[in-house]
């Protein structure tokens, strides 16, 4: 089964058609964004002025005044989407009811533009004129365009420039809510262009992003179509689809009962083998004369109930030379992580469940521990595979395996299942337990609390496993990786494209405000527009109304 050439041409046809359209952006995409518009080389033709000086104030609601019952359209920083910087919601109230920030009266065509954490682009432009005479946060600042001096339009797309809210990331202040003031952000200098041209260079933008917009619809749609590809892979590999040939072609594979009392014996087997370890432990902790703790004795093999009738029923058919087991059929014992709390800095890292990314383990992020006892206990051995048992409801039950990358123990939200090498091959089990029939049982047994899922230790050993040769384990892993590697890749690419698409963004916007994006041709009909005045002129205005009035 290869990869949907559907898949494929969607990716590549979209990366191509950004590339395309958009060559020469390209080449000033790892330029440095930010810094004023003067240094950003502005058309010398346009003036640079205070964002203030080119706005209105909205006005702040007196809540005294206001009729308790009265009811409104509240927008606050909750209901905008900060990737397509549009509004998603509004909430409704009454004055009686309504929360402390709903201080500003909005119209239609301001920009919203929120001064909490402003790196994060919660800015949006009032699109829907229902919302005229509405509500907003004080958590916003509303950027309300002098219309004969500023399209509001134009303002709206200089907010998300770097060049615009670099210097305001800079001037927040707080620890919790680093903010900035209504005065920062109106205290920013723009580049006034004649009001023709800003007209045209919003349409210029509106049309590139509309085709960028298109590029990337089309990658993550290819992006979504490998997530099914690769669910698709891992059931026909855990059915026994992909190892069919493999299978015909072997004379000594063990039958289900077999495949039954081999792991029987060496659960026994293994289990013998750390009774004999601890009884070594235990002479050595004798002869040093019993300083510390003595070790522990090892459990007793316990028989893990098969799954009924019924249990299978809710499973897909599997292959003759599989068998439906217990994950606690693969393990003597699991063993959860150190609860111990974690440092910035210290010897040993330790592995937490926000480490744990599609199947593998994330070194970024990371704490530590330097408690010798602690490494002792809880370090990790190759081919550990770790599951996390708590976490929120769609990632609880998530694994990865460990590759021996850096030494590392684990944190206490994820389980070590301690599968025994010589009946369960580790990818396998990975691979499988980040499967949809995996994550299906895991949403039927975890338990659910406040905006958390847990999936316990005895819950973990339940899980239904597609059991078969450990021969033939190997194989499946072997033909899993070699369809998703070229998926991973795929991913790998679709992933660059989009970030290059928002890094295109960047630099459309750049030309527009510097005044490179419009050729002659669309300068020349800007010019020949009856409102057309050059910026100077909109500068005298500017400096008119700040005269006193005699």
């Amino acid at each position: 089964m290869g990869i949907s050439i559907g898949i494929a041409q969607a990716g590549a046809e979209a990366n191509r058609g950004i590339e395309h359209h958009h060559k020469g952006d390209f080449l000033e995409m790892n330029a440095v964004l930010g810094g004023r518009w003067m240094e950003m080389t502005m058309r010398s033709d346009w003036v640079e002025v205070e964002l203030g000086l080119a706005c209105l104030r909205a006005k702040k609601i007196k809540r005294k005044e206001m009729p308790l019952s009265d009811s409104f359209m509240y927008l606050d920083i909750g209901g905008l989407d900060n990737k397509s910087n549009r509004i998603t919601e509004h909430k409704m109230y009454t004055w009686k009811d309504a929360p402390s920030r709903a201080q500003q009266l909005v119209k239609f065509s301001d920009v919203l533009f929120s001064t909490v954490r402003t790196y994060l682009k919660n800015i949006a432009l009032i699109t829907d004129k229902k919302y005229e005479g509405q509500i907003c946060s004080s958590g916003f600042t509303v950027i309300r365009s002098k219309e004969e001096l500023l399209n509001s339009k134009y303002a709206f797309y200089l907010t998300l420039h770097e060049a615009f809210l670099q210097p305001l990331n800079e001037l927040q202040t707080g620890t919790s809510y680093p903010a900035v003031r209504d005065s920062d952000v109106f205290a920013q200098m723009i580049p006034l262009a004649p009001l023709p041209e800003q007209r045209a260079i919003v349409a210029k933008i509106e049309q590139l992003f509309s085709e960028l917009d298109n590029g990337v619809a089309n990658l993550k749609t290819a992006r979504d179509k490998l997530v099914l590809y690769r669910q698709a892979v891992l059931k026909k590999a855990f059915e026994g689809e992909l190892t069919r040939e493999w299978r015909e072609s072997q004379t000594d594979l063990p039958s289900a009962e077999e495949l039954l009392e081999q792991i029987k014996a060496e659960r026994q087997r293994h289990y013998q083998q750390q009774l004999d370890d601890w009884q070594n432990s235990v002479r050595a902790w004798e002869a040093g004369g019993k300083v510390g703790k003595k070790p522990g004795r090892p459990k007793e093999v316990k028989e893990i109930e098969s799954l009924t009738s019924q249990e299978k029923e809710s499973l897909f058919k599997l292959d003759e030379c599989f068998l439906w087991l217990k994950i606690g059929n693969l393990t003597l014992q699991t063993e959860y992580g150190s609860s111990a709390k974690s440092l910035e800095n210290g010897e040993v890292p330790v592995l937490r469940m926000g480490n744990i990314q599609n199947g593998i383990f994330d070194w970024s992020d990371l704490v530590y521990s330097s408690d010798p006892q602690e490494i002792k206990q809880y370090t990790l051995r190759y081919n550990d595979v770790l599951f996390n048992r708590t976490n929120s409801p769609e990632l609880v039950g998530k694994t990865a395996i460990y590759k021996e990358e850096k030494p590392a123990i684990f944190a206490g939200y994820l389980i070590r299942i301690n599968q025994i090498p010589a009946i369960c091959n580790a990818d396998y089990l990975n691979y499988y337990l980040n499967s949809h029939t995996a994550k299906t049982h895991g949403n039927f047994v975890k338990t659910d609390g406040v905006n958390q899922s847990n999936i316990n230790a005895e819950k973990l050993k339940n899980y239904p496993f597609p059991y078969c040769s450990p021969q033939e384990q190997t194989q499946i892993v072997k033909e899993i990786e070699t369809r998703l590697s070229a998926a991973d890749r795929l991913r790998e690419e679709i992933d660059k494209a989009l970030k290059k698409a928002e890094a295109l963004r960047q630099s459309i916007l750049k030309k527009a405000f510097q005044g490179r994006l419009l050729t002659e041709a669309e300068l020349a009909d800007c010019r020949a527009e009856p409102d057309w005045e050059p910026a100077d002129r909109l500068l005298e205005k500017i400096q008119a109304e700040k005269k006193p009035r005699g």
